[in-house]
């Protein structure tokens, strides 16, 4: 799917979800729009300990929105952010499941980052029946590139 085609989707689920950001893409959605949209940036709003606990996506921009072991705001985020990242090109979050990812775009829109989505589903998707994550739905389980160290 085209690009351009790929952000309509984003932008009708934006609307349907009521969402303040420019859309929501689901993983595949949005490795195509970071390997092939202009300047696109995909940045990584997870934990550092869940980047080299869990994985990493190679080429992600990697900004903690929550700090660990705390879990509070991280206070330079949007600093970090605008020093990483082009506020005129496309913005996709991702996180563990969405969460932290659609209060990173929400922030982003706010700080006046023009095309922030975020990417539903997250790294590890949703808990299966076991309770068990990264079987159904998120980045690795769509085969997307990652890397564990």
């Amino acid at each position: 799917m085209a690009v351009d085609d790929i952000l309509k989707k984003a932008a009708a689920r934006a609307r349907q979800m009521n969402l303040s950001y420019a859309g929501a893409l689901m993983p595949g959605e949005a490795y195509d729009v970071w390997r092939n949209a202009p300047r696109a940036t995909l940045v990584d709003v997870r934990t550092r300990a869940e980047w080299d606990f869990v994985g990493r996506i190679p080429g992600a921009v990697e900004i903690e929105l929550l700090t660990y072991p705390a879990n509070l705001p991280n206070t330079a985020f949007l600093a970090e952010l605008e020093s990483k990242v082009d506020r005129a090109c496309p913005v996709l979050f991702i996180c563990r499941s969405g969460g932290r990812s659609h209060n990173a775009a929400a922030i982003a829109t706010q700080a006046g980052f023009g095309e922030c989505f975020n990417v539903l589903e997250g790294f590890e998707g949703d808990k299966d029946a076991q309770g068990h994550r990264n079987t159904t739905g998120g980045w690795r389980a769509a085969g997307l590139p990652w890397t564990q160290n």
